[in-house]
């Protein structure tokens, strides 16, 4: 089958829709459809391909799109499309024999609409409706699978994404430097679907969910530059929690901008731009900040707004007032990109959408398991209002037919098996002698994000078994280190002695691991204490030569790491990074809480922690509560790293707190069908296609009978 992925056609929307319909039509092979993809830089300009089929079955095809009849000068387009792919793809080695590529590329001038086509010999092919199928049909891929493989990377454009900034020269061959090395080069890569996830373009909302390390903040940055690329006066912003993201964000769009045009992004016209933000310079401002100042509305800082709204309320209630203030606020942007969204409140992203020019261009990502404030992101139909006759804004198609509105990443490329379970585990208390702390709100949710039910089912009062596969934890992840390596927990008598074990850790991982000083962050999970507990290590470390900073504290809000220097942090500022090498100090801060929400916030401070590492973890604590978690993670050890739980009853669930909230429940799922029903057949008595007169008859008849019963 032919998987079409929906990139930004808008130029050509109905010969786009006319190719992808008539493409997965074909029974014969398989295959991906690019439509908007990729762009090519040329000396003139980016040139953006119309469409581009890649297929292991009939190789690498790309189409000229006609949306009228007339065809003009075809054979000189499809000239100069093969020419500027072949310039594209013969700098992969993989791909090429002396000075030729391994396979033919192959150019279709498709005009769906046009009935009379005229004669043209290979190598130039029309094609219209009545025999796309057919000509497709005539060309084979004609080189070995492994180079199909690398055709596909080449396409994507992001062999070197995730690749580290320098270059590592290990001299032991099982150091942790030279494993590390190994990873890094192994996820250089993002899969097809995380690809898809950054063509996919929608006129309007598109939300992105995923497990930490599946590679969200990676796509949005892609996303940016992808459509940048395709609409270079669209006003982009980019938004976030954690400030520290700023420069990763910036880095990710001006490298894949100038993979994919030859040219650095227009700085112009893109945004990366904090949520709150303030007066002062651009790096300052804020889409808060913004929003207020376009719109004529008084901005609140932090101290304001916390004398004004309730402790914990400050953001959302500035936002709620900006909104209830801007009756009809000015458009800021063309697109909107948030990461992060679990730890804004509602109100911001509702601000966001408000902030677009139509047709509200906003894509948000998050993951709920690292929300740290207690907010959840709302369903879509409450998030972003309603419209004056009380229907929602916002609803998220699963039409199958069109670019995906919601997206799941089930795919992690960051954490071990044996890392992400220890997490889940933790983060959910599986394994909590006193039961449960969160769950999430749909069963299935379990298998989105990359989960197989071993044994028995997701249903309430139900035991189950869930596990992760190589297909969505890869085993290059966890085979470079045995189990006893990748996570270690530690328990000591005090803090003097974990801090002189974590020094000695440290020095041993630079000095004779061949880690670099960058590779190792050490989190400290209570924002509030970090300063103070990371001192007397930085202290020691520093007498030993070796550098340090606290991310935030002595290097710029922008930046977490710097080379040459281990980082050390709060949770706050780690989300969104990683490093090879994490250390957790304090663990036992994230037992347990003084009731289910803090328990479970201070559960998620410890899954995010230990998801901020690629390679291998070592968690500290001090204490009886830090004995609960390491018998926890005992218990996970004893069942193979496997989640074995009694699933929840809805009566069960009102006691934890249930994450990713949704309206797609039998009954909600059923209501909402039924709205979209009533819709419908309203437009259709507006156009006069149903008898109203009927209709009312009908309706009277239903309700005396139902009356009855």
């Amino acid at each position: 089958m032919i998987e079409v992925i929906w990139g930004s056609a808008k130029e050509k929307p109905n010969s786009s829709r006319s190719l992808a319909e008539d493409l997965t039509a074909i029974t014969t092979g398989d295959g991906y459809l690019y439509l908007g993809y990729p762009i090519i830089g040329t000396p003139t300009g980016p040139m953006k391909l119309d469409a581009l089929l890649v297929s292991p079955t009939f190789g690498l095809v790309a189409f000229d799109l006609v949306e009228g009849t007339d065809l003009g000068d075809f054979g000189a387009r499809q000239d100069d499309i093969g020419s500027m792919l072949e310039v594209r793809l013969k700098p992969y080695a993989g791909l090429k024999t002396g000075r030729s590529l391994k396979f033919d590329i192959n150019v279709v001038t498709y005009a769906p609409v046009k009935a009379h086509l005229p004669d043209a010999a290979p190598p130039y092919f029309v094609a219209n409706r009545t025999d796309i199928g057919a000509k497709v049909e005539t060309f084979h891929w004609n080189a070995a699978a492994g180079v199909f493989q690398n055709l596909v990377a080449a396409v994507q454009v992001v062999t070197s994404i995730r690749a580290g900034k320098q270059k590592r020269e290990p001299k032991k061959a099982d150091s942790r430097g030279a494993k590390l090395k190994r990873v890094e080069e192994s996820i250089a890569n993002l899969d097809q679907h995380q690809s898809q996830a950054v063509i996919e373009t929608v006129e309007g909302v598109q939300r992105i969910r995923g497990l930490a390390g599946s590679g969200k903040t990676i796509v949005l940055a892609l996303k940016v530059a992808y459509l940048h690329a395709q609409n270079p006066s669209w006003r982009i912003a980019v938004t976030f929690n954690t400030r520290s993201l700023k420069e990763q964000f910036r880095r990710l769009i001006n490298n894949f901008t100038i993979e994919q045009t030859g040219t650095e992004p227009d700085w112009e016209c893109i945004d990366i731009i904090n949520a709150w933000g303030g007066p002062g310079d651009g790096e300052r401002d804020g889409v808060y900040h913004r929003f207020c100042r376009v719109n004529g509305i008084p901005f609140l800082d932090f101290g304001a707004a916390k004398s004004k709204f309730a402790k914990g309320n400050e953001f959302a209630g500035a936002c709620s007032e900006a909104l209830a203030v801007a009756k009809q606020p000015e458009p800021l942007y063309d697109l909107m990109l948030i990461d992060e969204a679990q730890d804004l409140p509602s109100e911001f992203l509702s601000l966001c959408y408000r902030s677009l020019s139509s047709p509200g261009r906003l894509v948000y990502a998050y993951d709920e398991l690292q929300s740290l404030t207690g907010s959840s992101v709302l369903p879509p139909e409450d998030l972003f209002g309603n419209s004056p006759d009380g229907s929602p804004l916002v609803r998220l198609n699963q039409d199958e037919s069109g670019p995906r509105q919601d997206i799941i990443l089930e795919k992690c490329y960051r954490n071990s098996r044996p890392l992400l379970t220890t997490a889940h585990a933790l983060g959910f208390g599986i394994y909590r002698q006193r039961g449960l702390v969160q769950i999430f709100d749909q069963n299935t949710l379990w298998t989105d994000v990359g989960y197989v039910v071993e044994e028995g089912e997701l249903a309430g009062g139900e035991q189950v078994t869930l596990a992760r596969t190589p297909d969505t934890s890869p085993k290059f992840l966890e085979d470079h280190s045995g189990p006893d390596d990748l996570i270690q927990f530690h328990k000591f008598e005090g803090s003097a002695d974990q801090t002189a074990w974590l020094v000695r850790a440290i020095q041993t991982d630079i000095r004779e691991q061949e880690l670099r000083p960058e590779d190792i962050v050490v989190i400290n999970p209570n924002p509030l204490t970090t300063q103070k507990e990371v001192g007397p290590a930085r202290h020691q470390l520093f007498a030993n030569d070796i550098n340090s900073e606290l991310a935030g504290v002595s290097t710029s809000a922008d930046i977490f790491s710097k080379a040459g220097c281990v980082t050390f942090t709060g949770i706050f500022r780690a989300k969104g990074n990683e490093a090879g090498m994490v250390y957790i100090m304090n663990a036992q801060d994230c037992a347990s809480g003084w009731d289910k929400t803090a328990t479970a916030l201070n559960r998620n401070r410890l899954f995010t922690a230990i998801t901020r590492s690629k390679a291998w973890v070592r968690i500290l604590g001090i204490g009886p509560s830090m004995d609960l978690l390491m018998q926890e993670w005992n218990t996970l050890k004893q069942n193979e790293y496997k989640l074995r739980f009694q699933y929840p009853t809805d009566e069960e669930k009102k006691l934890l707190r249930v994450i990713n909230k949704e309206m797609q429940g039998r009954a909600q799922a059923r209501r909402k069908a039924v709205r979209e029903q009533r819709d419908q057949l309203l437009q259709a008595a507006e156009m006069g296609e149903v008898d109203v007169d009927q209709l009312i008859l009908e309706l009277k008849n239903i309700k005396r009978t139902s009356g009855k019963k």
